[in-house]
């Protein structure tokens, strides 16, 4: 089993930034891509950002590229998410999500994710 606990959530203007932390615990040895989703209400959950654990090849979506950036701290293993130039439309639940299906591949499947933190809010005003 492994554990996610998220954290650095919050209320921010728009512009800003935040960076979320999400610690891992437990058997985290499988884990080969580990990352970020995001879900607003009435919308499908969609991946923001991931992270392959063993090459560090990354996923992000167009609408964060370039925004948002995750990295990993091996030692601490925690993954960050650092989230610049925020936008309203970043409001969401966000979600640290971890698989272990093996591979080098790490893409926006959340069915391929058996791992989920709790979440941690982030609201963007205008």
């Amino acid at each position: 089993q492994v554990q996610l606990v998220e954290s650095g959530g919050g209320s921010v203007q728009a512009g800003g930034s935040l960076r979320l932390s999400c610690a891992a615990s437990g058997y985290i040895n499988g884990i080969n891509c580990i990352g970020w989703f995001r879900q607003a209400p009435g919308k499908e959950r969609e991946g923001v950002a991931l992270i392959n654990t063993g090459g560090g090849s990354t996923y992000y979506p167009d609408s964060v590229k370039g925004r948002f950036t995750i990295s990993q701290d091996n030692a601490k293993n925690t993954v960050y998410l650092q989230m610049n130039s925020l936008k309203p439309e970043d409001t969401a639940m966000y979600y640290c999500a971890a698989a272990a299906y093996g591979g080098s591949w790490c893409g926006p499947a959340v069915g391929l994710f058996g791992y989920w933190g709790q979440g941690t809010q982030v609201t963007v005003s205008s």
